[in-house]
């Protein structure tokens, strides 16, 4: 197969499940790493029903219980950026989880070609996602470090696609953040709804943080996420201009200081504002 040829197979495969071009493997460290210095973490090992799945940890070291964010990965899996992030919320004061919710279908952070990380993703439920967050915030539970009732999840990139979709599942939650993920697309039988379809009947406050000149996520797709939300409860959607998919994701070319900086203060403040903090 031609380079020409394969770009263009990966190029809709990118555009079939709603991702932007932007959108490339791990191939690079972060450019902001968050040291472990007066954290507790490590990996964790969270029984899921039929399996074990790993994950990772991250909470202050002082003694007593933390609010509890749940951190869903983005497409390429729980590889350092990830763990990273649960470092930069236990910094913050929150016990912050990463499960890996592929592990079932493959392995992905290792894999070098984007074709072959979304062979795995499409076979991913969302049933099954929905599931193993449930058994992971049950896990945080039973380690005396987390608060499961002040609880907040974020995402990025698919993930922030399961931020609405498990805020819609769980009302127990208090507040999700969406980074940039998906909101419509085609459905089947693993994927049955997408976050549009799902808006109206939300009660858990989501805040999306999406770009402007996000080629995947369209203006349009915004636009029928923000009408549909009317009937929600306090959820919003801020968008940053001229800023690509991707743009928090400090180790790919994506990344733009000002939102993701601006993003992140919006993050702490709005789960502070719904109760988790």
């Amino acid at each position: 197969m031609s380079a020409d040829n394969a770009f263009s197979l990966s190029r809709r495969s990118l555009l079939a499940t709603g991702f932007a071009l932007s959108v490339q493997p791990v191939m690079a460290e972060t450019l902001i790493h968050t040291d472990a210095a007066g954290l507790d973490s490590g990996e964790a090992v969270i029984e899921a029903g039929d399996r074990n799945i790993p994950g990772y940890w991250a909470a202050p070291s002082a003694p007593g219980t933390f609010p509890t964010i749940v951190v869903i990965h983005e497409i390429f899996g729980v590889h350092e950026w990830v763990k990273d992030v649960c470092r930069r919320l236990a910094k913050s004061g929150y016990f912050a989880v990463a499960p890996d919710l592929y592990v079932r279908q493959g392995e992905v952070v290792n894999k070098p070609d984007i074709d072959q990380v979304l062979a795995v993703v499409q076979k991913v439920p969302d049933s099954q996602v929905m599931s193993d967050i449930d058994s992971t915030l049950r896990w945080a539970g039973g380690t005396g470090k987390a608060n499961i009732t002040k609880i907040g999840v974020t995402g990025f990139c698919w993930g922030g696609r399961e931020v609405w979709l498990y805020s819609a599942h769980n009302p127990k939650v208090n507040a999700g953040v969406a980074w940039y993920g998906p909101l419509a697309g085609t459905t089947n039988e693993l994927k049955p709804t997408h976050p549009v379809d799902i808006a109206g009947t939300l009660t858990v406050p989501v805040l999306g943080l999406y770009g402007g000149a996000d080629t995947g996520i369209t203006a349009d797709t915004v636009d029928q996420m923000r009408h549909n939300l009317r009937a929600g409860q306090g959820s919003e959607i801020i968008v940053f201009p001229d800023t690509p998919h991707g743009f928090a994701a400090d180790y790919r070319p994506s990344y733009r200081e000002g939102p993701a900086k601006d993003g992140w203060k919006k993050m702490l403040d709005w789960f502070k504002h719904h109760g988790v903090g």
